[in-house]
């Protein structure tokens, strides 16, 4: 696959310009440095966005108008799967070959935060030791900080900073857990599945409604039990002619691979080409990616109404009493809220 064209559109000149003041020295800075590819001011910019400092979310907004001129340009491809499926492996195996081909890979594994203690390992460098060595691939492990999923709430930002800094794949690892696949489909460009043989009822993930948003499904570890391997690609292909399609001109594959003996990973980029190729002439993935765009923003706005409320003088002060009187039955949870949201 030869390295992505840019997919950003020039805005009209009706459209309104970047809403952000100009950049200082220090941001400017940052800024330079990510468009030359320097990894210091990469994780710098990185660390900057995922930051919840008001004075940082302030910078890292200037920082991001000024890159965004210089995204759009990399394949973005999320990952998942259940708990050891072979994810990090599959990855890493992915990684080598890309730069095989003269592309350069951005990985953002995200890492499941604690509920108890807040902290995480962040040890996906660890696991893909020989791909966070290549000079031509860079690794961010980010903490999920509990958000929904268990996807970086910062995990757009990072794709489009990776972006600017000149990757030509992107690949978005999930924690396997709940919602984290539909979160990580609506930032990517082809969502990937990963299953095992002998994973029980392929019922079972069409109820979970997994399989929906797959546009890409692979039995991983073929080479333990080959014949598991096909009998598992032949159920879940049988299972998927119940769903409806969802695109008109993309119909979801069933690959086999070994990760750990690199079998099937050329084919699976291959496939992967076929799918950008295919969208990519009926002006579906360009669409795709509007969309995706449009949807972040609404979810930046409900975030921002959520804090803004939270933070609210009149709600801080009665929110404690009326969410005990709640909790004793004194009140409804529909009355509590109505009171609060009358101070907004």
């Amino acid at each position: 696959m030869n390295k992505p064209e840019a997919l950003t559109a020039s805005m009209p000149s009706s459209m309104p310009g970047p809403l952000s003041e100009p950049l200082d020295a220090a941001d400017q800075a940052l800024v330079d440095g990510v468009l030359a590819c320097q990894l210091r001011a990469l994780a710098k910019t990185i660390t900057l966005t995922e930051s919840q400092r008001d004075d940082h979310r302030a910078r890292a907004q200037k920082v991001l108008e000024a890159l965004l001129p210089h995204t759009g340009g990399a394949m973005r491809v999320g990952i998942s799967g259940v708990p050891g499926v072979g994810k990090s492996t599959f990855i890493e195996a992915l990684g080598l070959y890309l730069i095989e081909q003269g592309l350069r890979v951005a990985v953002l594994a995200v890492d499941p935060s604690s509920s108890v203690t807040g902290g995480s390992i962040l040890g996906d460098k660890t696991r893909m030791e020989q791909l966070s060595q290549n000079p031509a691939a860079f690794i961010r492990p980010s903490p999920s900080a509990c958000s929904l999923g268990g996807v970086a709430e910062k995990t757009r930002e990072t794709l489009l900073v990776c972006e600017a800094a000149g990757f030509d794949v992107v690949i978005v690892e999930t924690v396997g857990v709940g919602q984290s696949e539909t979160a990580v489909a609506g930032m990517t460009d082809i969502f990937c599945l990963l299953q095992l043989p002998n994973a029980g009822d392929d019922l079972q993930a069409i109820k979970k409604g997994i399989m929906e948003i797959a546009d890409l499904i692979v039995i991983n570890k073929a080479d333990i039990d080959p014949g598991a391997a096909m009998r598992a690609r032949s159920q879940i292909k049988t299972a998927l002619h119940m769903l409806r399609p969802a695109s008109p001109n993309w119909t979801v594959p069933v690959l086999t691979l070994s990760a750990l003996k690199k079998d099937g990973v050329a084919e699976f980029w291959n496939t992967v080409t076929d799918y950008r190729n295919a969208l990519g002439a009926s002006g579906e993935f360009e669409a795709k990616r509007r969309h995706q765009a449009l949807a972040w923003m609404w979810d930046m706005i409900d975030s921002g109404l959520r804090n803004r409320f939270r933070s609210h003088p009149q709600v801080r002060q009665e929110l404690p009493a009326l969410a005990q009187a709640v909790e004793q039955g004194a009140t409804t949870p529909a009355a509590a809220a109505l009171r609060l949201l009358g101070y907004v």
